[in-house]
């Protein structure tokens, strides 16, 4: 397929809510229907722990980089290995400004962000720098009014119901 001539934009998927980075690879399974080409860079999750770490490579057109210690982490209790593979996969997402890519997503910056593991600044640095057809979609918690400032198009996710409120744990394939 001819690379894309439209503009690419900017859209954050963030709130209390379940399903933003949901939101985020149905995008690229979208896309991927059109022959477009996504690099997926997960921020603190770790590889094939994830469901979508192992079904969205089977589409030719979808790469996914996960980096993450695997380590639950608390605000303000960070270590040197979440320090260091939120710096690796914030090198990825640079690097991948230079593919011949149509969409970006960073899935969880947002949380990464909000535990001091990557700046707000090289976030909106990475906006700055893309292509002009490059679409990045940003996926988190805690979203900031500069990030949103600087969106195309942002959608909050609010949590209203959740299984979890009547002691229904994460289940694989639904929700990881």
């Amino acid at each position: 397929m001819e690379k894309s001539k439209q503009t690419g934009l900017v859209q954050i998927y963030t709130g209390e809510g379940k399903g933003k980075s949901t939101a985020a690879f149905g995008l690229a399974v979208r896309a991927a229907g059109w022959g477009m080409k996504t690099a997926i860079v997960q921020f603190m999750k770790k590889g094939q722990w994830y469901g979508e770490s192992k079904s969205l490579p089977l589409l030719p057109q979808i790469e996914v980089y996960a980096y993450g210690s695997g380590q639950m982490l608390h605000k303000g209790q960070a270590n040197e290995e979440h320090k260091q593979t939120a710096a690796e996969a914030l090198a990825k997402a640079r690097e991948l400004l230079q593919a011949d890519l149509d969409i970006l997503i960073l899935d969880e910056i947002f949380n990464a962000i909000w535990f001091d593991l990557v700046k707000e600044e090289d976030y909106l640095d990475i906006l700055s720098i893309r292509p002009p057809n490059l679409e990045i979609v940003a996926t988190g918690r805690n979203a900031s009014a500069a990030a949103i400032a600087a969106a195309d198009l942002v959608t909050e996710m609010r949590e209203i119901k959740h299984p979890y409120q009547r002691g229904i744990l994460a289940r694989r394939g639904i929700e990881y």
